[in-house]
């Protein structure tokens, strides 16, 4: 029943940053042609207050990375938001006073696929890693 509630938490709040910028244009490098397949973030984890992530973009057609990858980032705390720990949107994570715990830092990048929603289309690729605050 956890893992239930964990996944559609997690499921709630993509959908609900989907909606935030389906109808505004998520970011996309103007240097990157082909089609974004995944997006990596280093480090995988980390064990700090403060960490500075770095998003990758995998493309296919034709094979390519992207470092930075221009990505709306995020915190997630078991599934759910959380303001316990904060990210720019360079990346760099901080743990607020009183925060403990493993977080989930994420950035994601809408792109072009055949999913349609209401404001004509889009899909969500999304890249992870873990930030441990003492």
């Amino acid at each position: 029943m956890e893992q239930l509630r964990f996944g559609l938490s997690f499921l709630a709040l993509i959908l609900s940053v989907l909606l935030a910028i389906s109808c505004g244009a998520g970011a996309r490098s103007s240097t990157a042609t082909g089609q974004l397949q995944s997006i990596t973030l280093s480090p995988a984890s980390a064990d700090t207050e403060i960490a500075q992530f770095v998003a990758t973009g995998h493309y296919i057609n034709p094979p390519q990375t992207v470092t930075p990858q221009p990505a709306l980032w995020g915190v997630c705390y078991q599934g759910a938001p959380t303001s316990e720990v904060t990210v720019t949107k360079e990346g760099l994570a901080q743990c607020t006073s009183g925060a403990s715990g493993t977080y989930t830092v994420f950035a994601l990048q809408q792109t072009e696929c055949n999913l349609v929603n209401a404001c004509g289309g889009g899909c969500t690729i999304v890249g992870t890693a873990q930030l441990t605050c003492p």
